[in-house]
C-alpha cells in the first residue's frame, strides 16, 4: 500500500524590524566589551557609547551581575556542611525572593550560619528576618515585580513569603520534588504552583538552581519572557509569525554567531560561554531600556531610563559554577561613573539635553536609512 507523504508546515519565522534587531547585537557586543574593559583594569568610561556610560545596564551574560555572582559564590556554593541538598534548594529559592544580598548577610549574622529549614521550622528565620527589617527599614530588591497579594493573610510582605516557604518546604516537600525533577520546565512548573511564585519568578528561580549543583539541565532547554523582554521583542520585531516570545528568544540563541559575523561584531562570549536562553532573554529587556535613548520613536510603557550608573560599591571576585569550566575570570573592581574633571561632567550632562547627538554617537541612523 502507497503510503501518503508527509506533509510538513513550513513556519513563519519573526519579521525583523530593521535597525533596532541589529541594535540588539550591536548592545550586546558593546555592553560585553565594557565589561571586558573594566575586567582588563582599564578605568571609567570602558566604552565610546554614552548611553551606556551614562545609564545603568544589567551585563550581557546573567550569572555576571554582582546579585547573581553573590548567590552562585555565597549561596549555592557556600561551604556549610551543616547545609544539606533540601536546604540548598531552600536556600537558593529564598535568596531570589528577597534578591538583596545586604538581607541575606545581616539574617546569616542573625543566625550564625546560613538559613536552614531548621531555621524555617523552629521560627528563627522569621525572627531573623524581623530584626533585619528593623534595622534597614526592608528586605527586598526593586529587581523583580513580586506578587504583592496577602496569600497567606499576613499584612507583611515578608511573613506571607515566610508562610510560603513553609508551605513549600515543610508541607509540600518541595526541595525533593525539585531534586527529582526531569527537566528545567519541569522545576519551572513546580515553582510556580505555588501561590506568590510567578512565572517570571520561577524561572528565575529554577536558573538559580540550575547554577548549583543540584540540577545541570541546558538553559537553553527552555527559557520564558519576562515584562521587559516583552517589550523588547515588540521593538525588535514587527510580527513573530508563528514563534512565541520563547521560541523567538531560543531562535536568538541559535542565529547568535551567524548575526555577529554578519555584523562585523566583536563578540567571545563570556570566556568562551555562548549566549544561552536566559542571557538572549535579560538582553531583550536591556534593549527595551537602551532604545528608550536610542530610538525613542519606538514608545513603549516606558517612556525613560529610571538608573544612572553610579558606580559600583565593591570589588567582584568573578566565580561561575564550576561544571561551566570556565577560564579564571579575575576579578571586577570597583568604580566611580564620572571623573573628577569638570570638562568630563559639562560633556555627559550636554549629551543628556541632546537625543540627536545621542542618535550621531550611536552611529545607528544608518541602520534606520
Amino acid at each position: 500500500m502507497k503510503q501518503s507523504p508527509v506533509n510538513f508546515i513550513r513556519r513563519t519565522p519573526p519579521q525583523i524590524r530593521k535597525g533596532v534587531y541589529e541594535l540588539y547585537w550591536t548592545f550586546a557586543s558593546r555592553r560585553q566589551a565594557a565589561f571586558e574593559a573594566r575586567l582588563a583594569g582599564q578605568s571609567w568610561p570602558w566604552t565610546p557609547d554614552l548611553i551606556l556610560q551614562v545609564y545603568k545596564f544589567c551585563n550581557v551574560f546573567r550569572a555576571a551581575d554582582r546579585v547573581s555572582q553573590f548567590m552562585i559564590k555565597d549561596v549555592a556554593y557556600r561551604q556549610d556542611p551543616e547545609t544539606t541538598a533540601r536546604d540548598r534548594v531552600f536556600q537558593i529559592t529564598a535568596f531570589r525572593t528577597f534578591s538583596n544580598i545586604a538581607t541575606w548577610q545581616l539574617v546569616t549574622s542573625e543566625l550564625g550560619d546560613a538559613p536552614r529549614l531548621d531555621h524555617l521550622r523552629s521560627g528563627e528565620f522569621e525572627r531573623a528576618l524581623d530584626r533585619v527589617k528593623a534595622q534597614n527599614g526592608g528586605l527586598y530588591t526593586g529587581a523583580f515585580i513580586l506578587c504583592a497579594n496577602k496569600a497567606f493573610g499576613f499584612d507583611e510582605k515578608h511573613r506571607n513569603h515566610v508562610a510560603l516557604f513553609k508551605h513549600m518546604f515543610l508541607e509540600h516537600a518541595c526541595a525533593e520534588r525539585v531534586l527529582q525533577a526531569p527537566s528545567l520546565e519541569a522545576v519551572v512548573e513546580l515553582l510556580q504552583s505555588f501561590p506568590l511564585m510567578g512565572p517570571f519568578m520561577a524561572y528565575q528561580t529554577a536558573i538559580d538552581l540550575n547554577y548549583s549543583e543540584l540540577l545541570d539541565f541546558s538553559e537553553n532547554d527552555y527559557t520564558q519572557a519576562g515584562p521587559g523582554a516583552l517589550r523588547g521583542l515588540k521593538k525588535a520585531f514587527t510580527d513573530l509569525g508563528d514563534y512565541s516570545p520563547a521560541d523567538t528568544i531560543l531562535w536568538m540563541v541559535d542565529r547568535q554567531d551567524e548575526e555577529f559575523q554578519r555584523l562585523g561584531l566583536p563578540f567571545q562570549g563570556l570566556f568562551g560561554r555562548r549566549l544561552h536562553g536566559i542571557d538572549c532573554q535579560g538582553l531583550f529587556c536591556e534593549l527595551d531600556k537602551y532604545c528608550r535613548e536610542a530610538v525613542p520613536e519606538l514608545t513603549s510603557a516606558r517612556s525613560r531610563i529610571k538608573a544612572k550608573y553610579s558606580g559600583s560599591g565593591g570589588d567582584i571576585e568573578l566565580f561561575f559554577p564550576p561544571k561551566w569550566q570556565l577560564a579564571s575570570p579575575g576579578v571586577v573592581r570597583a568604580s566611580r561613573r564620572i571623573s573628577d574633571s569638570r570638562d568630563g561632567r559639562r560633556a555627559t550632562d550636554a549629551w543628556l539635553k541632546s537625543s540627536k547627538a545621542g542618535r550621531e554617537d550611536l552611529a545607528i541612523a544608518d541602520l534606520f536609512a
